[in-house]
Formats: structure tokens, sequence, C-alpha cells
């Protein structure tokens, strides 16, 4: 019975999706002799959470004294744009508390179902855990490894090949995958290209709904070759727009522009400052040379491809290319296959940490490569 109402909870909590920015995705359910009293979800950041929508859907106090409520969750015992649901659950006369998920957010962490269980709660604990967990994705692996979620996409033809010229866009891709890529944007808190994108493509960079939190479109141009705020798209929408590079002098920047400087910056250092900023998740949208970047660096956990049933041959452009010298193959295990519109859409995740060589099958790490610039 209890997996019947987690899995209404968890239903729920998808309701909010793409809305509650850096907040998880969270659904309640409240029960009492076997009746669903109400129910409650985070619709958006900043709004009521799932438990005390829940709580005010009741009709009287009385009718939740002694009931259960079932949270995909565990409920906040800290105050920031809301009160705490700990503290609402107790004064309810909620009995019972069901949590698919404890949060690995260090501000919860344990927490709440500690105040709860002192203050005479019944509480238990990995309902549907893992169901639960993948409707929050990025921010478990967020908070449990301190870094962002890195996802690298890249649209490629039969052959491998991104475009026929580095200079120009080559339309590979359906109508129907560039829905898609413009739907998958809004999932994700940074959108990540090369200066070379910008100059050759010239993309806007956004989801197909601005939402009160879009997200951060990064570009990581060292030299400063695509920092002309009157002529590229990316900048005329006043959607933040973050600029690693060594130039932070450029006269007349926009107010939604962020220079970042550094005279050298590397893969590993634009990660760790997107993980201090607290950036969860970045989609990769970069040419051969980052997406190479982020393989040689070990900075990505997933990639999504979108396969178009071109050719290119010759001299076109190969996904994943740059000079370095390689001796290894990353192991990827395959999560998905999928037909849009003509074109295939692949999703694969690191399978395993290591890395296998290729002359002799032993494992050998790259976290020790030396950083270098690849844009």
């Amino acid at each position: 019975m209890d997996e019947r109402y987690m899995e209404q909870a968890i239903e729920l909590a998808g309701l909010g999706r793409g809305k509650t920015y850096t907040n998880p995705l969270v659904g309640a359910v409240i029960v009492k002799d076997g009746v669903i009293l109400a129910t409650g979800y985070h619709s958006k950041y900043g709004d009521k959470h799932a438990e005390k929508m829940a709580v005010d859907q009741c009709e009287s106090p009385e009718e939740m004294i002694d009931a259960t409520i079932y949270v995909t969750l565990e409920p906040c015992n800290h105050t920031e744009k809301q009160p705490p649901c700990t503290q609402m659950i107790i004064d309810s006369g909620i009995s019972k508390v069901v949590i698919a998920q404890l949060d690995p957010n260090p501000v919860v962490a344990g927490k709440g179902k500690a105040y709860l269980e002192s203050q005479g709660i019944q509480v238990v604990s990995g309902i549907l855990q893992e169901k639960a967990e993948a409707l929050n994705k990025h921010y478990n692996y967020f908070h449990r490894r301190k870094r962002p979620y890195i996802v690298l996409k890249q649209a490629v033809s039969l052959d491998g090949k991104l475009s026929i010229d580095p200079s120009q866009r080559t339309y590979l891709t359906g109508e129907e995958t560039y829905k898609k890529v413009r739907e998958e944007r809004q999932y994700y808190q940074a959108i990540l290209t090369g200066s070379r994108t910008i100059l050759a493509d010239d993309p806007k960079l956004l989801p197909n709904v601005i939402t009160d939190f879009p997200p951060v479109r990064i570009i990581l141009d060292r030299r400063g070759q695509a920092l002309d705020f009157e002529k590229y798209q990316i900048y005329q929408e006043a959607v933040p727009v973050w600029v690693f590079t060594k130039n932070d002098s450029i006269a007349n920047t926009p107010e939604h522009v962020r220079l970042i400087p550094d005279q050298y910056w590397t893969i590993p250092k634009v990660v760790d400052y997107l993980q201090k900023e607290g950036i969860q998740s970045v989609y990769v949208e970069g040419g051969s040379k980052i997406h190479d970047a982020f393989l040689a660096e070990n900075k990505f956990e997933e990639v999504i491809t979108y396969i178009s049933p071109k050719l290119i041959g010759g001299n076109g452009v190969p996904a994943f290319y740059s000079d370095r010298k390689v001796s290894s193959v990353m192991p990827l295990a395959l999560q998905s296959v999928e037909a849009v519109g003509e074109d295939i859409r692949i999703v694969s995740r690191r399978g395993k940490k290591d890395v296998y060589r290729v002359d002799s099958g032993s494992r050998d790490s790259q976290e020790n490569q030396k950083s270098k610039p690849a844009y």
C-alpha cells in the first residue's frame, strides 16, 4: 500500500519539472484510513513546498490528526523562502511520515527525519527510493559529488561528422530534433558552448520556453573572439551570458553579460567555478574540441547523440576531435535509443570510473593528465 501512494506522489512531483530551478521536484500525498485527503507538489521555485500545498488543501485541521503523509523527498527542517516543513507536519497532527529519499543537500541531510522522530513522529524511509531519485538526477549528483552534472550533446552524420567546414554551420538533423533539443535545454541550469560555435553558427542557445530562471548561456572564449555584443544573437536576449575569457576590459558590456577573466582557463577550472556558483547541471553544445576537452578531463557524465541519416565523408569535421595523443577508450553504458523524426537519439552514461587502454587492455585513469586550454 505504501508503494501505491508513493507512486502518486512521484507522479505529482513531475508536474513541477523545469520550474523549480535549484530546488528539487517533490510530491506529497496525505492519507487517512485508506482515503486520500489531499495532494501537493512543489510547483515553482519560491512557492509552497509539496507538504505545505497538501496540508493547505485539507478541509479541516481535525481530519489530519493521525494521518500519514507520503513525501518523495525528506521534509526540510530549515527556513529559507519557506518555513520548515517538519514543524508544519508536527503542528498539523500528522503522526506518520513516509519518505522515498533522504535529501543529500547538507542543509537537510537527515536533519528533517531526525527532528520528526525526536518529536514522536513515526518515520519510514526508502519507499520507491530509486524512482524518487530519478526525479532529481542533477540535484542529487550535485550535492553528493560536489560538482555539476555535465552532459555532452552532439548532432552527427552517419559517419560521425559534425559539419562540412569548421567555419560554417551544416544542417544535419531534422525539425523534430531541433524542437527536442530546445525542449531539452530547459531542464539544465547552464548551456555551454565554445567561441567557434558562436562564430560559425551564431546560436541563441535558448530553450523553447523561457521561465523565470532560464539557463545561463556560457561561452568558452579564451581569446575574446566572440565578444561582439551587437553582432551575435546570444547577447540579444536579456538572459544571463557568462564568458570565460582572458579579456575582461571590453567596453559597453551589457548588464546580463558576465566576463570571467583568467589568463589560463582550463576545463577543470571552469567546472570548479560553476560548482561554486551553484550550477547543478550543464548541457554542453560545443564543437569537436570542446567536447574532446571534457572527455580528456573526465568532466562529464552523459553523452546525448543525435544521428542524422546523412553522410559527409572527406575532410568533414569529426566529432570529439583534437590533436591530443590518445591511448585509451572511454566505456559508456547505453541508456536509451529512440527515433526523433528521421534522426536517432542515443543516450549513454559513464559506465565505469576508469578508462581502458587500447594497446594492453589495462586500466589507465586520465585524471592526472595535464589540463590544457581547448578553446
